[in-house]
């Protein structure tokens, strides 16, 4: 089957949250189920009755409450490196989502995606800070700061759900899909209700996100992806406009939460070539790829697995950073020095 029939067999949820449809109303008695657990289980950390683990070191939460990638790979990575440049030692914790480690692991640049994930080994790459990987966030804590006492800021990566950590500040994230439909899991793409954001310090929009409620009584920023230039994925010091790829056939290969978001990037740079989307967190295998053609162009995420594989045509990368307005840094210290937040 085509890499892109493949996607959009497996999308097929996500396009049901779209709009409340004949399918999503089959699913939303379901959802109602998963409301009342996913309360009952927030309301026993409330109480107590289920233990909040606090780290000697502030803990800064960004995640989302909707399912899927809404950018909070690059959002962490901006965050680390200009608290790093405010005088901050921040570590970062993830999930290491698909990653095949059992116990709480360091993801270092040199390590395995397939061991730690693709998200915490682009985070060790980028942001120049010790990563610790693991399921449960608080032991991933706990063993960054054994091994990096200096540490004095945790970064918790998609760990807004994770009520086991105990956080000082929370940031959620949206991307320009919105709330969908705004139903709750598996009906709609919520994992916690709207209502939730009244909870979290700030709210993150990725670029053209628009607001999920006109009364948000929250502070508001809005992040920026920004990133014009490609690298050869076998040699980084090789790099090329997207005027260098004019008259080129060209594949573009996106394993994503949001693999729209980087085609649209693409066309915005004038660029002509054909989409291959992929599930989020895609292993990728080199039949997946036997593509005609001039050259792929990828995603930073993507290309850090592709980087195992040996494929018959040159990969380019997209790398990015986030911009982020207002200051989102700024805030932060300004919420974890005790201060008044702007």
């Amino acid at each position: 089957m085509p890499p892109s029939r493949r996607n959009a067999d497996a999308g097929g949820l996500a396009a049901t949250w779209r709009r409340r449809g004949p399918l999503a109303c089959l699913l939303f008695p379901f959802s109602l189920l998963f409301v009342t657990v996913a309360g009952f289980r927030r309301a026993l950390y409330r109480i107590g009755l289920l233990h909040r683990e606090r780290l000697p070191v502030p803990v800064v939460v960004i995640g989302n409450i909707t399912v899927g990638g809404t950018g909070k790979t690059p959002l962490v990575i901006y965050l680390a490196v200009a608290l790093r440049a405010l005088g901050r030692r921040p570590g970062i914790v993830s999930r290491g989502y698909r990653g095949d480690a059992t116990q709480v692991v360091e993801a270092t640049a040199g390590s395995d995606p397939g061991a730690v994930g693709d998200e915490p080994l682009l985070l060790a790459r980028r942001s120049a800070c010790p990563v610790f990987v693991g399921s449960d966030r608080a032991a991933a804590g706990r063993s960054l700061l054994a091994r990096y006492p200096e540490c004095d800021v945790i970064i918790a990566d998609d760990g807004l759900q994770h009520y086991r950590l105990a956080r000082d500040v929370e940031i959620a994230m949206f991307d320009e899909r919105g709330m969908m439909n705004g139903w709750p899991l598996p009906a709609g793409p919520l994992r916690e209700p709207v209502a939730r954001l009244a909870q979290v310090d700030a709210v993150v929009f990725n670029g053209t996100a628009v607001p999920p409620a006109p009364t948000l009584d929250r502070p508001v920023f809005v992040m920026r992806l920004l990133g014009n230039h490609f690298h050869r994925l076998d040699d980084p010091l090789v790099t090329c406009s997207s005027a260098g790829f004019a008259g080129k056939k060209l594949h573009a290969v996106a394993g994503i939460g949001a693999p729209q978001r980087f085609f649209d990037r693409l066309t915005e740079m004038g660029l002509n070539f054909a989409e291959h989307a992929f599930a989020d967190h895609h292993s990728f295998r080199t039949e997946d790829l036997e593509l005609a053609g001039d050259a792929i162009l990828t995603t930073e995420k993507d290309a850090v697995k592709l980087a195992r594989l040996t494929l018959s045509l040159p990969v380019w990368v997209l790398p990015v950073t986030a911009e982020v307005s207002p200051d989102l840094a700024e805030f932060v210290l300004e919420k974890l020095n005790g201060r008044p937040s702007a």
